[in-house]
């Protein structure tokens, strides 16, 4: 089945039965002022167009904040839109899979995924082209999305942003590194390490941790920098695994630097006192926001950001003790 065309049909009929309708109430000024009223508000977004049912799908791990940012976004894109956001995430592939086929089954509108593990998923979004349903990415997928046939992806280049990550740590007169991935087989953490260490002229190591036992992520990362004296720098891949490599750092004698991708208020207030020395920021608010309002555009005028054909890239920044502040007053808030 071509989704696209199928939708755009249904668009274009709907758009004929709209324009008889309002050839018909432009009998009086009254219908046409009504009719005038309703075009200004579906332009303007509002929250009087077909109600929605969407499905958003994460990776999200207990206790990432990340995740958190994300959701907010997400929310108020529905809230604007006259949609009902049914969220769930899973850090297991086979799991966010079962997630997709539960949401086929409930007849949504829409499914936002994200594609950490997109072997995982492909059966699953298959099953939702098939039914019909039209499915965006977001964050995780960007070298798949395409293939899988998904509409959109919203989210970071993280090859791009590991590379900017390494190049900033020569600036910084790093020497050695060590990349701590807190999923392993997560293609786009993989990306990010793989980017840094494209581009740092010193050397890199890589590190795996479970991410859903931080008492472990502290110890390992402790232990790795009292056993190699030469590590300078720590680059962590989330706000929260940042601020327990602050500890992990204390607890080896103090000398490692930390870096990392994300952000959290927590984070942002570690920038700010020099704890942490920098960090990539990708807009998990934005990342949220937008995969629920493209449904809304998609369903109601035939959109497509980037033509269906170029991701819509949220990052990378830099956020720095130097320019912090810009973005604090947003992170005290959870959107940034």
């Amino acid at each position: 089945m071509d989704l696209r065309f199928t939708r755009r049909r249904r668009a274009g009929l709907a758009a004929l039965v709209t324009a008889t309708v309002v050839l018909a109430a432009g009998c009086s000024s009254h219908g046409g002022k009504k009719a005038q009223e309703a075009d200004d508000n579906i332009s303007a977004g509002k929250a009087n167009t077909p109600r929605l049912k969407i499905a958003m799908i994460t990776h999200a791990a207990p206790g990432d904040t990340f995740w958190d940012t994300v959701r907010k976004g997400a929310k108020a894109a529905a809230a604007k839109d006259n949609i009902e956001l049914v969220y769930s995430g899973n850090p297991s592939g086979a799991d966010q899979a079962s997630l997709v086929r539960n949401a086929i089954d409930q007849k949504v509108d829409g499914i936002a995924i994200t594609l950490a593990k997109p072997d995982a998923m492909k059966s699953a979004v298959a099953k939702a082209r098939k039914a019909g349903i039209p499915v965006v990415a977001f964050n995780a997928g960007l070298d798949q999305w395409k293939d899988m046939g998904l509409l959109e992806f919203f989210g970071q280049d993280e090859s791009i942003a590991g590379e900017a990550f390494g190049k900033r740590l020569n600036e910084v007169g790093a020497k050695h590194s060590i990349c701590v991935i807190q999923e392993q087989g997560h293609v786009a953490l993989e990306a990010r390490c793989a980017g840094v260490k494209k581009t740092f002229k010193g050397k890199t190591d890589t590190l795996y941790v479970n991410g859903t036992d931080m008492p472990s992520v502290k110890s390992t990362i402790a232990a790795k920098l009292k056993q190699d004296s030469s590590i300078d720098h720590v680059v962590t891949l989330g706000a929260p695994f940042a601020l327990t490599a602050v500890q992990s750092a204390k607890d080896a004698g103090g000398k490692a630097k930390v870096a990392t991708f994300d952000l959290n208020k927590d984070l942002v207030t570690a920038v700010k006192s020099g704890d942490v020395e920098f960090a990539v920021d990708q807009q998990p608010y934005l990342q949220g926001y937008l995969a629920i309002d493209s449904m809304w555009l998609y369903e109601n005028n035939g959109n497509f950001s980037g033509g269906g054909e170029q991701p819509v890239l949220t990052g990378p920044a830099f956020v720095t003790k130097g320019n912090v502040d810009t973005v604090a007053k947003f992170a005290l808030k959870g959107t940034r």
